[in-house]
């Protein structure tokens, strides 16, 4: 075990800010990491644990790392202590008109934004529970910016509208930024960021979840059991082990995803328009043309952005890619809608081609994405004709929402937002 001992010198304390930057350190690394006062504990990765020591300038705290990589574990939350200095400001606080607000979102964002002062985020948020559209996007009058989500739409003319109401910064809390026109929020002056990373893990761990369950047909079994139906027809599934994998998109949750797959014995193979030859050199997968993967994958995960005209990833999997795929193929989309076209998708599930699918986005999802439709007359028929099939299972754009993913989401936006604010650099997190 390392431990070390930390005097905290920041006027404010321990802070959100901090907070949620030792909270996201720790995330990335094997070691169990505690922080301690001598009253309380806190786990290291665990935000609201954090914050709950009320650890208050001059507080002594005690930080342990104990694992296989606790050395660079320690260095890197004193690193985070130390990189929170005052910094020269555009404004006072920065006022953030937040789209789209659900609950769960507040969790983390409200505590985070709560501080103003030396080293804080110094920001004011303002929840809209109404998606960013052309219709509600003068709510942002007079705000500084706006924090959007994958279901808000900012093309031309709401991009306009938002130049209208003043704003300079789109903050997207995703990592996607296709419904974004950056070429109008270019001409308008207006800085785009992103979270170019928040949890690859957890939706490489939702998209496994998922193609699981459709394969050995756990959504039906459920139901069978609870009508008192323990028969096993209709649940026949097949071993993953020594079965081909295909990753397509091989970024940072391609790459989870692979890592998954290799542990249950598959041979992975890897497509991706900028190769990372070091995942071969690792023994992790072999690249292959787009073809062959889709020749000779039994499963197919996709992984890749959506990226729009020619020579992009719209329609990526077409009528044309699943005449090429064997029969009987398994096919997982935790990424963009955009990626598989639903018309052949549907067409080729009613010809019994895949054995499983497992869909957390899919074309058409837009106006279904975290709302309570319950209660409302059918007017988009795409759901309801992906649910029919027996071997089909949908989510609804949750492969992101886990607890590390969400502190992630906001912390980063938050980050970004104190950047653009101080004129600090934005890494990968800006979209040009």
């Amino acid at each position: 075990m390392k431990t070390i001992e930390y005097v905290v010198e920041n006027p404010l304390g321990i802070h959100a800010r901090p907070a949620a930057l030792i909270a996201q350190a720790c995330t990335g690394f094997k070691s169990e990491i505690t922080i301690s006062t001598d009253e309380k504990t806190a786990s290291g990765a665990n935000v609201l644990e954090i914050l709950s020591l009320n650890a208050a300038k001059g507080t002594n705290l005690t930080i342990s790392a104990s694992g296989v990589d606790e050395e660079e574990a320690v260095e890197k939350i004193v690193e985070v202590f130390s990189a929170v200095e005052p910094k020269e400001k555009k404004a006072d606080i920065l006022k953030i008109a937040f789209f789209g607000t659900k609950s769960y979102d507040r969790i983390f964002f409200s505590e985070l934004s709560k501080d103003h002062g030396v080293g804080t985020y110094n920001v004011d948020l303002k929840y809209f529970s109404s998606r960013l559209t052309e219709e509600t996007a003068m709510l942002a009058q007079g705000f500084d910016a706006v924090c959007i989500f994958v279901n808000d739409e900012a093309p031309r003319a709401v991009i306009e509208k938002l130049h209208e109401c003043g704003v300079r910064l789109i903050l997207l809390r995703c990592a996607g930024f296709n419904n974004v026109d950056l070429d109008a929020a270019k001409e308008y002056g207006m800085t785009v960021l992103r979270v170019p990373a928040y949890s690859p893990y957890a939706v490489a761990e939702h998209a496994m979840t998922l193609i699981t369950s459709a394969n050995r047909r756990i959504h039906k079994a459920y139901n069978k059991v609870g009508n008192n139906d323990f028969a096993l027809n209709g649940l026949l599934g097949v071993d993953l082990h020594n079965k081909v994998a295909g990753i397509m998109g091989t970024g940072r949750i391609g790459v989870c995803m692979a890592r998954i797959c290799k542990g249950y014995g598959m041979t992975v193979l890897g497509w991706d328009a900028f190769p990372n030859k070091k995942l071969e050199e690792d023994g992790l997968l072999t690249y292959v043309s787009k073809e062959e993967l889709l020749q000779r994958a039994d499963l197919i995960s996709l992984h890749a952005p959506l990226i729009m005209g020619e020579g992009g990833t719209y329609h990526l999997i077409d009528e044309n890619a699943i005449s090429l795929m064997k029969d009987g193929v398994m096919l997982v989309n935790t990424s963009r809608g955009g990626l598989v076209d639903v018309e052949a998708l549907i067409a080729n599930l009613k010809k019994d081609k895949f054995h499983a699918v497992a869909l957390d986005v899919y074309e058409g999802e837009d106006q279904n994405v975290y709302t309570d439709h319950s209660e409302d007359m059918l007017d988009n028929d795409i759901t309801a004709r992906l649910t029919m099939f027996p071997n089909l299972i949908l989510t609804s754009h949750q492969a992101f929402f886990t607890r590390e993913a969400l502190q992630a989401i906001a912390a980063v936006t938050l980050e970004n937002a104190k950047n653009f604010n101080e004129g600090l650099p934005y890494g990968p997190a800006e979209v040009k």
